[in-house]
């Protein structure tokens, strides 16, 4: 019986996520990406490119595999248009960031946010917080075309959604690039959105 009330509660759930979350496309709101030297990134200075966004802790050991994946993609993909970019987003960020890209985000520009600003940018409650990495597909027109992230609500990869994103996640070095030439020829995406999710990477 408790079994049962369990399971119809996490349908709820999943069922509420999925009516609340943020509609890919949309418009992207305008992102401040701090970088380790003072200056300040404005998401909307790179109109006109194909931008990869993506949103990650320092301290996961997930966005330290992605990051390598993401400086080899805007090496070869800069001839086409497309920027990377990345802003990480734990407690410790502001002071982590620069080991982080040092080690990691080479070949893209790469510095901090707070959890606030992500979870607006995400149209997220401010009161739940997503896994990471997050991947934001914008074309240029800057509108979302894609968001990629598990969350709590899926990783267990019983549903559709949850098997869709980890099987994303699983080969990062072919997934992304297939989805961001989607973009580049104005294709369909896999448009997933962003759901309600606990606090902390997932790692």
């Amino acid at each position: 019986m408790v079994k049962e009330m369990r399971k119809a509660i996490c349908l709820l759930l999943l069922a509420i996520a999925a009516f609340a979350a943020a509609p890919v496309p949309r418009k992207a709101p305008e992102f401040v990406i701090h970088m380790p030297d003072g200056k300040q990134l404005l998401l909307s200075s790179y109109r006109g490119k194909t931008v990869v966004l993506a949103l990650m802790f320092t301290t996961c050991t997930h966005c330290q595999h992605t990051a390598p994946i993401l400086s080899d993609i805007q090496k070869d993909y800069a001839n086409k248009g497309v920027q990377v970019l990345g802003a990480t987003f734990d407690e410790q960020a502001s002071a982590q960031v620069s080991q982080f890209d040092k080690l990691f985000a080479k070949g893209f520009p790469c510095g901090y946010s707070t959890n606030q600003e992500v979870l607006r940018f995400l149209q997220q409650p401010e009161s739940d917080g997503p896994y990471v990495p997050i991947l934001v597909f914008i074309d240029k027109t800057g509108v979302i075309r894609a968001v990629h992230m598990v969350t709590g609500s899926i990783a267990n990869g019983d549903t559709p959604k949850g098997r869709e994103e980890q099987d994303f996640f699983a080969k990062p070095e072919v997934t992304i690039r297939a989805e961001l030439d989607k973009v580049l020829k104005g294709e369909k995406t896999s448009t997933s959105t962003a759901s309600a999710a606990p606090k902390g990477p997932r790692s």
